[in-house]
């Protein structure tokens, strides 16, 4: 309707979009209100069809500018752990033109120890921690860091290697006004996203973990939460109903792997690929039934950290010293087959998970050098002199590429295949950190040892 009443230039992101729909309600407001200049005798009735049309009006564009000023307007979210899709993908982000020599500290907020991920949905940046024997669900204002909920339960004692590391390992999953949380013990809990208030728990192998603790994150998809769950033995991908708490369906088989369960769709059939101590397995969605699998087994002192990369009908999925590998997905009569694409022993990633750009694969290899790799061919592009550390994580903002690995010094570049380019790199965290960062607009949030920071791109 306005576009028709309005020759006004439309302006497609940002602020400018802000200005255009302001611009076109205020006019389309005050045009109604005009004849009451000439209309003042013939009545009050008249004119207070006109003020209650106006007044309207004015309401739709106070509204407008309300929600289009929220922090979750105009930037992302980062509802799950590597992102909306687990796929380490952020979009709407634009780069500026010159990047600045530091980021701006906006504020910041001490809420514990841990290795998870925040989660940011509509203006409220969810937090997972320990602070003494209990880890921590907070809910904090995005633009302020105020906190507006928390929510405990009290912890276990870690023991051997792991004790360095006492914090929750798992992200938080954020929809439909429920935060669900994985805790180190492998208690599932999901909380109200308003309040905090628990609406339902599950502890399903009460006693028993994996030899370094819960790390999967959950999934939530379809008004389903898909948790990795087990212990040194055995364990299970389970699929429970995200408003009640119901398991839906349940896949038992060996003992989960310290990545998390991502989606992938083939021929319309929706299925939850994940790493476990000795496969890779694809089951199905819709009944847990278990469609295929293939043999990654872990060798003495090495695990399976790395999350399975999809792209399409391809799996891509790496180990340490056990290279970088791609599967493809056929289904055929008699069920589905695993066909394999190609190899890379050149390079192989250890506690990281690469991320994506069309054909090209990013990554931080086990000897802590930044790589490029073809999907197509599985041909290493380059590899950066730079030694990093064994630790790291690397997010796809629209083709730039933000690296952080756990020495806290953010490493911006572009994500292309003829070499190896430097944007940026700044000092983000005075302690180590093992979390995503969460890139929403102009901030970037931090989740380090003991805080949570969140710095602006000026």
């Amino acid at each position: 309707m306005l576009a028709n009443r309005h020759e006004l230039s439309k302006p497609t992101k940002g602020s400018g979009i802000i200005l255009y729909i302001i611009e076109a309600l205020t006019t389309d407001a005050l045009s109604s209100i005009m004849p009451m200049r000439t209309n003042m005798c013939q009545g009050q009735d008249r004119i207070g069809d006109h003020m209650k049309s106006f007044n309207l009006k004015l309401a739709s564009v106070i509204a407008c500018l309300s929600t289009l000023c929220a922090p979750s307007a105009l930037a992302q979210d980062w509802s799950q752990w590597r992102g909306d899709d687990h796929d380490g993908k952020v979009s709407g982000f634009t780069a500026p033109e010159l990047w600045p020599s530091n980021l701006k500290l906006s504020w910041k907020a001490t809420v514990g120890e841990g290795d998870s991920s925040p989660a940011l949905l509509n203006g409220k940046l969810f937090v997972f921690a320990r602070q003494g024997n209990q880890e921590i669900i907070r809910c904090l204002d995005a633009t302020s860091g105020k906190e507006i909920w928390r929510a405990t339960h009290d912890s276990i004692e870690l023991k051997g290697a792991a004790r360095s590391h006492s914090g929750p390992r798992s992200s938080p999953a954020v929809a439909d006004g429920k935060v669900v949380t994985l805790g180190v013990a492998g208690i599932l809990t999901c909380l109200d996203t308003d309040s905090g208030k628990v609406l339902w728990r599950k502890n399903e192998f009460p006693d028993d973990h994996p030899a370094y603790y819960t790390a999967a994150s959950p999934l939530i998809v379809d008004g389903m939460c898909i948790a990795q769950l087990g212990g040194k033995q055995s364990g299970a991908i389970i699929a429970y109903d995200l408003n009640t708490g119901r398991e839906l369906w349940r896949w038992e088989g060996d003992s989960p792997a310290y990545a998390s369960p991502v989606m992938m769709t083939v021929e319309g059939n929706k299925q939850v690929v994940a790493l476990t101590a000795e496969n890779v397995v694809g089951i199905s969605a819709t009944d847990g039934q278990l469609l295929w699998q293939t043999p990654f087994s872990v060798p003495r002192m090495s695990t399976n950290s790395a999350t399975p990369v999809v792209d399409g009908r391809t799996v891509i999925f790496s180990g340490q010293d056990r290279g970088i590998n791609a599967v493809r997905i056929e289904k055929s009569n008699h069920g589905y087959t695993v066909e394999k694409i190609w190899s890379n022993n050149e390079l192989s990633t250890a506690f990281n998970t690469p991320v994506l750009n069309d054909h090209l694969l990013f990554g931080l290899s086990h000897r802590t050098n930044l790589y490029c790799l073809d999907t197509r061919t599985g041909d290493v592009l380059w590899i950066d002199d730079a030694r990093h550390e064994r630790f790291g994580v690397i997010v796809n903002a629209g083709g730039t590429l933000f690296a952080l690995p756990s020495n806290g010094t953010l490493t911006v570049y572009e994500a292309i295949g003829a070499q190896y380019k430097q944007l940026a790199q700044y000092e983000v965290s005075e302690s180590p950190t093992y979390s995503y960062p969460v890139i929403s607009g102009n901030r970037v949030y931090i989740q380090d040892q003991d805080s949570v920071t969140a710095w602006t791109i000026e």
